[in-house]
Parts: structure tokens; C-alpha cells; sequence
């Protein structure tokens, strides 16, 4: 059984190298048991589709709409 170290150590590998079937297991079989690293490994997905997103030029639909909401609060 992986740590919550082990487990969030491979969450943030498998953004950036393909998991070995054994690695996926343990961290799936972890995730399965433990929400704090189940989160995180969600967090990570997110982020990494936000960073992608943000990379191919998407980001300037959120900044305007974020920005449109935040003035709107202000007034």
C-alpha cells in the first residue's frame, strides 16, 4: 500500500510520463481509499487542463468573463 507521499509523488509523475501498470494499480487502489489524495490527484487533472487551455489561447474567454465578474461585484 502506497503513502499519501508515494500516492501524490505518482499523481504529479503521471502528468508528466506515462505510469507503469503497476503504478497505476497501487495509485488507483490508493486513490480508491483516501480522499485527501483524491482530491489532490483531481486538482492535478484540472490544473493541467487549465495550463493547456491557457497555453492554446483559451485563457482570454476566462480572464474577460473573470474579470467582467469581479468588476461587476466592485460596483
Amino acid at each position: 500500500m502506497l503513502s499519501c507521499h508515494q500516492a501524490t509523488r505518482l499523481a504529479s509523475d503521471a502528468q508528466e510520463r506515462p505510469l507503469t501498470f503497476k503504478e497505476k494499480v497501487s495509485l488507483k487502489i490508493h486513490t480508491m481509499m483516501c480522499s485527501g489524495c483524491r482530491n489532490f490527484e483531481s486538482s492535478m487533472n484540472t490544473l493541467r487542463k487549465a495550463m493547456q487551455g491557457f497555453a492554446s489561447g483559451d485563457h482570454k474567454d476566462i480572464t474577460n468573463n473573470n474579470t467582467k465578474k469581479t468588476m461587476k461585484k466592485h460596483e
